[in-house]
């Protein structure tokens, strides 16, 4: 039987079945957005800029790479950003949780190992994002803070908010939860303060594309080109929101694709490696820090680089500018209309 999510690009039978349910969605979501409003449900401010990068929808977005970039970039500028997350797929017993390059992610999860390998930034991960928030803090020089997929989190009161917005499947059938992926109406996307599409984005969205990917060892040799695994056969893996965006990457690039989705944050077993053709095996950043402790030959990660376009980063630079400068408004939540 077919996932829910095969359902959720078009209008059919089963999300109109389902669209009674969404409707009972749409509700509790606006109550839970009312009580944010009106102080029912308290709101966590921090004396450092706080920075959310999220979605709308269910399933990957392509929102990571970004937030690779955007730590690279507020480094740059000077800054010492922090990233915080849910951790989600970790089972630590306590949170939240420090998280650096070499943490387990079976007790932290996998995204938050990644972000931490691929950015050297101070990380800390829990259900309770401002609690990470406040646990960052202490422990670190952070002077702001990325929040990493928490466009819902609205215990987190936040000075900017980016929403990653797929430029393939976009919002689907524009339904909300179970009939459609989408997690808040599609209005939520008027409020952010910048919206970007990876992809190419239209009028008062700003494009994301990415860089051609280089192709590492999972464990010890040199970095190859993707044009070097060109024409060639190859497994491809992938336990991520959206596998077959992965999947479509290799293949514009001119690899022939033997796919393997699985689902999002899987626990990879020895046995998910072994096909025994002796054909190269080809992963995301996000599925090698499961896989690095597995037996696997000829296995290598696929990196990927995330490049906005100079209209974000222009957006981007006055925007933090108001914000040193005091003439936004620290906290804005984010609350859509209702």
């Amino acid at each position: 039987m077919p996932r829910l999510d095969h359902y959720w690009d078009t209008v059919n039978g089963v999300s109109l079945l389902l669209f009674p349910l969404s409707l009972v969605f749409a509700g509790v979501t606006a109550l839970r957005r009312l009580a944010y409003r009106h102080g029912l449900l308290r709101m966590r401010r921090f004396a450092v800029p706080v920075l959310v990068v999220g979605n709308i929808t269910v399933g990957g977005t392509g929102k990571t790479p970004l937030v690779i970039w955007l730590a690279d970039y507020l480094r740059s500028r000077g800054w010492r950003p922090g990233i915080v997350s849910r951790g989600y797929g970790g089972r630590a017993r306590h949170w939240p949780q420090q998280v650096r390059a070499d943490s387990d992610p079976s007790s932290v999860g996998d995204e938050a190992v990644m972000l931490a390998a691929a950015t050297a930034c101070p990380m800390c991960v829990g259900p309770d994002r401002p609690a990470a928030v406040e646990a960052l803090l202490a422990h670190t020089e952070v002077d702001i803070v990325i929040s990493d997929d928490g466009l819902q989190h609205y215990a987190l009161a936040r000075d900017l908010e980016i929403a990653v917005v797929d430029g393939t499947r976009r919002l689907g059938n524009g339904f909300l939860l179970p009939a459609g992926p989408l997690r808040e109406p599609a209005s939520r996307l008027r409020r952010v303060d910048i919206l970007v599409i990876n992809g190419q984005g239209v009028d008062g969205e700003f494009s994301m594309k990415l860089h051609q990917p280089s192709i590492r060892p999972l464990r010890d040799g040199g970095e190859k080109r993707a044009s070097d695994f060109a024409g060639r056969e190859v497994h491809a893996i992938a336990g991520i929101g959206n596998p077959q965006r992965f999947f479509d990457l290799l293949a514009r690039l001119g690899l022939r694709v033997v796919a393997h989705p699985f689902r999002d944050h899987h626990l990879f077993r020895a046995r998910d490696l072994q096909f025994d053709d002796g054909l190269p095996i080809l992963m995301t950043e996000k599925d090698a820090v499961k896989c690095r402790r597995l037996p696997c030959r000829d296995c290598w990660v696929v990196h990927i680089e995330a490049q906005p376009d100079a209209g974000f980063v222009h957006r981007l630079s006055n925007a933090l500018k108001e914000i040193v400068d005091g003439q936004k408004t620290a906290g804005h939540p984010g609350l859509p209309d209702l």
